[in-house]
């Protein structure tokens, strides 16, 4: 699929259209600079068709000299409800404040937007991998994955998800960092406001799952500093990984718990220099390894993983706790989310029966947001697990979302246990 330019691209559109617009029967002698036109246009297309969209290796950050700034573009078919897709390339910041370039999709939807521009929601995806294959913008399931996708473009909502640094783009990915997701977050909605027909206006909210619902939470965090030309209304998170320290300890005896663990311990070793070898058996290393080469694209995905998480439920960590041993207590501390300004009302959804994010710990977590004077509205599922929590609370979130478009006063369920 050619990349979207300013190039030669769009001056063979322009002669095509020209062409066809007053088309007349034509002599050989007229029709050699036309065919001429028409073979620099086929090269220059095709040349541009052979670019590995993600690659970054030719890429001049003094051209895009902010973050938030589109490197390039290009459509994608397929987009529900009669809505314009585009996969986006854009600048962002790296762990150590150094430009990077981070991919992900911008959805338009269909029809003219109001007078004051529209809304945005940048969806924040959950765990898909680590490497840079498990891109959702990559994924065949792109727009099912991203949940209450319909009910945000029949609203009218621009929807910015990034792929976050390392999916995409070359690894690895800084996978459950906090800053990471979050200033990705934040650039993938300044670039929405750059799109062609998008009428994208600064206000916008955020919407994530799981490792989503921490790039979520973290967005509310950052906003004011990275992105303080952005009006962020709310922040809507399902089953957000928030006691990092909890979530890779007392999840151990399950599949997901002990998947999470080794991920992690994959990624911070890699993107911080954080030593496993006090940590790990010798025997897990390969499966870890392994895992982390794998994505998870769709839901059936997780039982492919099975297999793996057995052989670590028998061998792999040398301690009890991974918090006790730094740098990992440190790590863990600073990528767990903290309190958000109280101007940001923030909606949280848990499913009661997920084993990996334990209501608990949402709760929790509730608690230390309502303490610190934020409006919170708590969806309780019963009988809900993790996989599903985003699935199941995307109309919740998007009809909350759109009362703080609206400027409706934020529901708060703080007095509530």
């Amino acid at each position: 699929m050619p990349v979207v330019s300013s190039g030669n691209e769009s001056f063979c559109k322009i002669a095509s259209a020209s062409r066809a617009s007053r088309y007349r029967p034509m002599t050989f002698r007229r029709a050699v600079p036309w065919l001429s036109l028409l073979g620099a246009c086929l090269l220059a297309i095709q040349s541009v068709a052979q670019k590995d969209f993600y690659s970054v290796a030719d890429i001049d950050f003094s051209r895009y000299p902010t973050n938030g700034r589109l490197i390039r573009s290009e459509p994608i078919d397929g987009a529900p409800d009669g809505a314009a897709a585009f996969r986006v390339l854009y600048r962002s910041q790296g762990l150590h404040d150094e430009p990077i370039a981070v991919s992900g999709v911008v959805i338009v939807p269909q029809g003219a937007a109001p007078k004051n521009g529209r809304f945005i929601v940048a969806w924040a995806h959950p765990t898909s991998g680590l490497v840079s294959k498990c891109a959702p913008s990559r994924a065949r399931v792109l727009f099912r994955s991203i949940q209450g996708l319909h009910e945000m473009l029949h609203r009218g909502f621009v929807v910015a998800a990034t792929d976050y640094p390392g999916l995409g783009t070359p690894g690895p990915h800084p996978y459950l960092v906090g800053t990471s997701e979050g200033r990705a977050v934040l650039d993938s909605v300044r670039v929405a406001r750059q799109m062609p027909g998008a009428s994208a206006s600064q206000v916008f909210a955020v919407w994530g799952h799981s490792q989503g619902g921490q790039a979520a939470l973290f967005t509310g965090i950052l906003a004011k500093t990275y992105a303080p030309e952005l009006h962020l209304a709310g922040v809507a998170a399902a089953a957000p990984a928030t006691d990092l320290a909890t979530l890779l300890t007392e999840d151990m005896d399950t599949s997901g718990g002990r998947n999470i663990t080794a991920m992690t311990l994959w990624s911070w070793s890699r993107v911080y220099g954080a030593p496993v070898d006090k940590l790990v058996t010798p025997e897990a290393i390969p499966v870890i390894d392994h895992l982390a080469g794998e994505c998870i694209e769709r839901f059936f995905d997780v039982f492919a993983r099975r297999g793996p998480s057995k052989a670590l439920s028998r061998s792999f960590l040398k301690v009890t706790n991974v918090s006790d041993v730094e740098p990992w207590h440190s790590l863990l501390a600073t990528n767990t989310p903290g309190t958000l300004p109280p101007a940001i009302p923030v909606f949280l959804a848990q499913g009661m029966k997920d084993p990996l994010v334990l209501p608990s710990v949402t709760l929790s977590y509730k608690a230390k947001l309502c303490q610190a004077g934020t409006p919170v509205q708590f969806d309780s599922m019963p009988g809900v697990g993790h996989a599903f929590a985003g699935r199941d609370s995307a109309k919740a979130a998007v009809e909350w979302i759109s009362r703080r478009f609206d400027g409706a006063v934020p529901p708060n369920t703080c007095s509530v246990n």
